[in-house]
């Protein structure tokens, strides 16, 4: 059976108004990353962390999906093998147009206990602090995976990549690991690769297959052509 991986990054999402991870001075949505992106961040300002995760948590919920996102959805309900999406996106976009996905970066709809790792729906603004529901400690944080933290779903998605016929990532820089490995994993699992992007990633010589513009027109494109 054919099976499909597809990997999803910032730029899937920028056409329904989500800003793309990082501008070209390496700042996010103006801040640096040391500042907002890490455990350390959080525990010298919590309130400048949960801010920023407020307000791009209202941004997100106000956002739609496009076409890439419905197209994504589209493959995944009617193509005659398995497609896994993986996304590095934070937002819901995906789950909004009907697909299923792993994410790798966690979810801004999530909120995470830093005590006792309970899960739960997070509120549009998180409180500092915000108190647990399941153990009461006041170390609610967003859900989201920083940088020095693990990628979530990792050993699952290595297994799906050693597995793929077809790997295909979508608006990703190329520049943020674990998952800019991943095509050398499919790669070397047999499977052809393919690129969409709107310019070439920082790994696109790695692979068989790039196809460059905007993903609203590329995605419905191309899953067009892998649907029967």
């Amino acid at each position: 059976m054919e099976k499909i991986v597809i990997l999803t990054g910032a730029g899937i999402s920028a056409e329904s108004g989500i800003n793309t991870f990082r501008d070209s001075g390496g700042l996010w949505e103006n801040h640096r990353l040391e500042d907002v992106a890490t455990p350390e961040a959080f525990a010298r300002d919590p309130v400048l962390v949960q801010g920023f995760y407020n307000a791009r948590r209202a941004a997100a919920a106000q956002a739609r999906p496009n076409p890439a996102h419905t197209a994504l959805a589209e493959l995944q309900r009617h193509f005659p093998g398995e497609v896994i999406i993986v996304t590095q996106n934070v937002d819901a976009l995906h789950e909004a147009a009907g697909a299923q996905v792993l994410h790798m970066h966690g979810s801004l709809d999530q909120a995470l206990c830093a005590a006792c790792d309970h899960r739960w729906p997070a509120p549009l603004q998180m409180r500092v602090p915000e108190p647990c529901p399941a153990c009461g400690a006041p170390r609610g944080r967003p859900d989201i995976v920083w940088f020095g933290e693990i990628p979530y779903h990792m050993e699952e998605i290595i297994g799906h990549l050693e597995s793929c016929t077809l790997f295909a990532a979508i608006g990703t820089s190329g520049q943020v690991y674990p998952a800019a490995g991943f095509v050398q994993a499919a790669d070397a699992a047999g499977a052809h690769t393919v690129e969409l992007n709107l310019e070439a990633s920082a790994v696109f010589s790695d692979f068989a297959e790039v196809r460059q513009g905007p993903a609203s027109r590329i995605v419905p494109a191309w899953v067009a052509e892998l649907l029967p």
